[in-house]
């Protein structure tokens, strides 16, 4: 459940009085991108990378940028401390307006800027994974933008959650592994970590690039490599990442048991990106009382 303050278009105000007009066309039909980011302590946990990609998005989809990265983080804070977040989640939206027939001749801007908070959900560990065919088209110019055209991804894990699973394991029209709906998926084989590249349509999840960072300080070697559903089933330790979840063990998918769930790997990633999550606030929150 989302917090009742929200940020938008440079008003902060209680959720009731924030207007979303049938007219604003590109949140009609999706053309709009996102990111989801960690509070930690009051904190944006990597903001500076979500908002790189927020930029590399916005030049794929041709949304223009109305703020700087330096103006949203201030409204971001604002958010923050209007719901009173220590630990939680934010999302902020890009949302392009002038967009096709359907539109109204109300005053609107070019681009809507939506910010609010939630708290972290829940999920159990070890996680069921199901396996989708075509979930991925690695070859679309979109392929890797988050995007709010979400419908495939809710679809699909909405099935999966039917079926008692948590998660979906999303396939390319090759047939490898891309990414599940809202997670990078990792491979552990004999102490390497393995992960489909982004070729393979998958999302370059913040989370995702902070462990090729990381993990060589554990002695880990992340590799990126085509993936395949058996190449998942045979493996000795199978984990998902995502800012929400930091990493998550996967003991099933699709029937096939994963025999560690979380091995040792995915344990001692975890603990290190926690580490890691931890140095990050710690440093912004000195420089904020220099």
């Amino acid at each position: 459940m989302i917090h009742r303050d929200v940020f938008h278009n440079e008003e902060l105000k209680p959720i009731e009085k924030v207007r979303l007009s049938p007219g604003q066309a590109g949140l009609i039909c999706g053309w709009g991108i996102f990111t989801t980011m960690r509070i930690s302590r009051g904190e944006a946990f990597a903001y500076e990378r979500h908002w790189r990609r927020l930029e590399k998005d916005a030049s794929i989809t041709h949304i223009p940028m109305p703020y700087t990265a330096a103006k949203v983080r201030v409204h971001l804070h604002e958010v923050i401390r209007a719901n009173k977040v220590n630990d939680g989640c934010a999302r902020i939206y890009l949302i392009y307006n002038n967009v096709g027939f359907w539109q109204s001749d109300e005053e609107r801007p070019q681009t809507d800027v939506i910010i609010y908070t939630a708290p972290l959900p829940e999920y159990r560990e070890p996680i069921r994974l199901g396996v989708q065919e075509h979930g991925r088209h690695a070859s679309s110019p979109l392929a890797g933008v988050k995007s709010i055209s979400w419908l495939p991804n809710v679809w699909a894990v909405g099935e999966a959650q039917r079926e008692g699973l948590d998660e979906v394991v999303l396939l390319n029209e090759r047939g490898e592994v891309a990414e599940c709906t809202a997670a990078n998926i990792f491979a552990v084989k004999n102490g390497k970590v393995y992960t489909p590249p982004l070729n393979s349509g998958c999302l370059e999840g913040v989370t995702r690039g902070i462990l090729f960072e990381i993990a060589p300080e554990a002695g880990v070697s992340v590799i990126q490599q085509n993936l395949r559903p058996e190449d998942l089933y045979s493996a000795d330790e199978v984990f998902i990442s995502s800012t929400n979840r930091n990493l998550l063990g996967v003991g099933e998918i699709a029937g096939h048991a994963i025999a560690k769930a979380p091995g040792p790997v995915t344990r001692q990633l975890d603990e290190l990106f926690d580490t890691h999550v931890a140095d990050y606030v710690s440093r912004r929150q000195a420089a904020a009382t220099r």
